[in-house]
């Protein structure tokens, strides 16, 4: 099991914390989803309800479940994944698919690059579920990890995903990723793509 130093923001005094990347989702990271991250979750949609509110106007990615997930990438190569650890808590988890998806930025297009299947910080750092977010920066090391693992396959930094509608400012802003408009195809969610130039300049 890999891991690298890393450095997430804390909220409360703006001030780096030393976090770990770990190159692999474990049980206990999946324990931790479901014994930490699901109650805050479950608190805050209660909490919507009791006001009225339906699912479409629940936090994002409400539904997901991380280890039927895990469970169905198991053993297959094409697939890896990452965790996020700060103060002894999962702070994030990402899957990447390195089966070689296709390019659709028209400078790249055809040419292979890792797709972003899934990423997601905990709860008590989103704003759609806590008045004050504890950390910042999940998003950002995930990116750079995705970027890494494209280089890594020789596919010079290119990665591709599609974004919740909550978090495409975040690619198309603070990662400078390419906005390709919204798919279909996707569940109607927005496609961006990164190309090597502009995974150089983010990953700097």
């Amino acid at each position: 099991m890999t891991s690298h130093p890393v450095f997430l923001t804390d909220k409360r005094t703006g001030e780096p914390v030393a976090a770990e990347l770990i190159e692999t989702i474990s049980e206990a990271d999946l324990r931790s989803v479901e014994t930490e991250w699901k109650p805050v979750t479950v608190a805050r949609i209660r909490s919507l309800m009791a006001k009225g509110l339906s699912p479409a106007d629940w936090p994002e990615g409400w539904h997901w479940k991380w280890r039927d997930k895990v469970t169905a990438i198991n053993g297959l190569l094409a697939f890896q994944t990452f965790a996020l650890r700060c103060e002894g808590k999962l702070q994030g988890l990402m899957q990447l698919n390195t089966a070689r998806a296709r390019c659709r930025v028209a400078e790249q297009a055809g040419k292979d690059l890792v797709y972003v299947d899934y990423i997601e910080t905990a709860p008590w750092n989103r704003k759609a579920i806590v008045d004050v977010p504890r950390f910042s920066g999940v998003g950002t090391i995930m990116i750079r990890a995705a970027i890494e693992v494209s280089r890594d396959h020789e596919l010079r930094g290119r990665i591709g995903l599609h974004s919740l509608p909550s978090a495409e400012a975040f690619y198309a802003n603070a990662c400078g990723m390419t906005n390709l408009g919204l798919d279909g195809t996707y569940e109607g969610l927005r496609y961006f793509e990164m190309t090597s130039a502009q995974a150089d300049a983010f990953s700097g």
